[in-house]
């Protein structure tokens, strides 16, 4: 057991250790240059190359993205209870609260436990995140909805393509796929190695607050997926990448959105922090029970 955790988790603190390191050492990687490839180059490949390359029907991937949906709005819900109860800013900590790291950590996670089928529920439910990082989470941090982004949402395109060919049984041209996965291919890579920049750029402000805030995001995420998979009747690889996916700490993704809109970003910077710092904690005693 020891071995299968460190095949899993070796990966995933040595890269993003790798990106710790190297901006601790004074060299630099420019986030702002590399981050609009992932986001409107590599996730979408990712996204498309994994569904279509899955053997898992569309009834299973639709069932994790509704799980995940519901997983999303409870977490919405229990974070805005307890940030009422705390009196604390909800544009600052509901997004950090709902949208955890389904990406550069989840999807890296699913991949290493349970392979590409796992990668493959693994971007149906990071492909739910995205969505409502773009709409819910930018929508509450600027106190406005745009339509004109959610629809600029590049991951919306890659699922309808996938999906579409997928229910039409539409061979993918042999150099379109080749050229599609070679570019999904540097994104959990590029993703790990940036979580380990943002996390050495970050300065944690209000450690106490986001050492309680980053358990609600965690254990109560946690709880949730449980639940979700006792409903859904989900079992196994399924029931395995619902649990990691909806305990994962908070995305940096959520810091960023902070810093824009100037709500309160040195506390979400120690948010994602602290609950990454915790998640790393946690991770074995996860992987040990649902593996």
């Amino acid at each position: 057991m020891i071995f299968n955790l460190l095949e899993i988790l070796a990966p995933v603190f040595i890269m993003a250790g790798i990106g710790f390191a190297w901006t601790k050492s004074g060299r630099t990687l420019d986030t702002n240059q590399f981050t609009p490839l992932i986001v409107w180059i590599g996730s979408p490949c990712l996204i498309f190359s994994a569904l279509m390359k899955s053997d898992i029907g569309l009834s299973a991937l639709t069932e994790i993205a509704w799980v995940a949906v519901g997983i999303h709005l409870c977490a919405a819900a229990l974070g805005l209870i307890v940030l009422k109860v705390l009196r604390l800013p909800v544009r600052a900590f509901l997004p950090a609260l709902t949208l955890p790291n389904t990406g550069n950590m989840g999807l890296s996670l699913c991949l290493f436990a349970f392979g590409d089928v796992g990668l493959a529920l693994g971007v149906a439910y990071f492909t739910v995140s995205a969505l409502l990082q773009f709409t819910f989470g930018v929508s509450v941090s600027a106190n406005r909805f745009s339509w004109k982004r959610a629809v600029a949402t590049p991951h919306i395109y890659a699922i309808a393509a996938a999906v579409a060919m997928l229910w039409t049984d539409t061979p993918v041209p042999v150099w379109v796929g080749n050229t599609v996965s070679l570019l999904g291919q540097f994104t959990i890579p590029m993703m790990l190695l940036f979580l380990g920049v943002s996390l050495a750029k970050l300065t944690v402000g209000a450690v106490g607050r986001a050492i309680l805030l980053s358990v609600v995001r965690i254990g109560g995420g946690l709880a949730i997926g449980l639940g979700f998979v006792w409903l859904a009747g989900l079992d196994g690889t399924a029931a395995g990448i619902v649990l990691i996916q909806a305990s994962m700490p908070v995305a940096v993704f959520n810091y960023l959105l902070a810093q824009y809109y100037d709500n309160s970003p040195s506390e979400v910077a120690g948010l994602v922090v602290v609950s990454t710092v915790m998640s790393f904690a946690t991770l074995p005693l996860l992987l040990a029970v649902i593996l």
